[in-house]
């Protein structure tokens, strides 16, 4: 399955190397940097970002980090690029909604499920691996991850761990429910909750190999109108962190959120801050070994796809 080429606004820039591999029909795999820029501390951040792209290219795929620098939005990241974003002290949190300030303003930052969909889609990529999606939040009627839309309307095959555990996974699941987005498990029965291996939320489908899930999504595709679909991985089991010990250290951390009144943007990557100090980084242990077995699920799915 070949992706048509674009003709791209200026504030694009794809790699060589990227775009050289999506006009061929190679595989390709997107990644995003919020991870780098707000979801991990350094250096950590900067050694899973190369580990990532180290583990996509292992499995035969080529790495395209997405981030924006100095209002362009890029498409696949030079090393010295992504040790810039890694180390920027005020990065920006860029999603869809961003992006036009972003380039307008001359931002740097790291772009978000959503962002990194689109800019994924717009480069001719259909493959992306990241940690856990945004969804429904918890006990806030409306308030819902621009991650979740963009799945409903952009043709991109996300591969995740789940939504992240911080959310109302129930309400995030009928939502991609009636956005007709399917919710297939990779060797799984049960929608993943992130840091721990089940909810006890069924998956729409299941498929257990590269083939399979590269088969159902172009067919996904040949529907009218199709958007994203959400793979989910399990977290390896011997990282992953039991489902009530996370819930008993996120209502302690959503607690002191409140009462120091965080919300909006800043409560995610607080809550997982706090996860991660609550549970004696446990969850940071979690969340290094999920974002890389999901890119490197990720890259033999692309593999697969390339061969259709």
């Amino acid at each position: 399955m070949k992706p048509p080429r674009r003709s791209l606004p200026r504030w694009i820039v794809v790699e060589e190397a990227v775009a050289t591999a999506i006009t061929q029909g190679r595989p390709v795999v997107a990644l995003e940097t919020t991870v780098v820029t707000h979801g991990l501390p350094r250096p950590a951040n900067l050694e899973l970002a190369r580990r990532l792209e180290a583990d996509v290219r292992s499995a035969g795929a080529s790495p395209a980090t997405i981030g924006v620098l100095d209002g362009i939005l890029h498409v696949g990241l030079t090393a010295h690029q992504l040790e810039r974003l890694a180390t920027e002290t005020a990065p920006h949190k860029i999603s869809r909604r961003d992006l036009g300030p972003a380039v307008a303003l001359g931002w740097t930052g790291g772009t978000t499920v959503a962002a990194t969909m689109l800019a994924a889609h717009m480069a001719g990529a259909r493959v992306f691996a990241t940690g856990g999606i945004g969804g429904v939040h918890r006990g806030r009627a409306g308030d819902v991850s621009a991650d979740l839309p963009e799945l409903a309307q952009t043709p991109v095959a996300v591969i995740c761990s789940g939504a992240k555990a911080i959310l109302n996974l129930p309400l995030t699941l009928e939502w991609l429910e009636t956005a007709g987005v399917p919710v297939i498990g990779w060797q799984t029965d049960e929608f993943p909750a992130f840091f721990s291996r089940s909810s006890g939320l069924p998956v729409g489908s299941r498929v257990e190999t590269a083939d399979s899930a590269a088969s159902l999504l172009h067919a996904h595709w040949e529907l009218p109108s199709a958007g994203g679909a959400l793979i989910c991985v399990p977290c390896p089991d011997e990282a992953a962190v039991p489902a009530d010990f996370v819930e008993s250290a996120l209502r302690r951390a959503e607690s002191e959120a409140a009462a120091a009144g965080i919300q909006g943007p800043a409560l995610t990557p607080y809550l997982l801050d706090q996860l991660v100090a609550l549970t004696d980084g446990a969850t940071l242990k979690a969340n290094l070994a999920l974002l890389r077995r999901n890119a490197r699920v990720a890259a033999e799915i692309a593999v697969a796809l390339a061969r259709l």
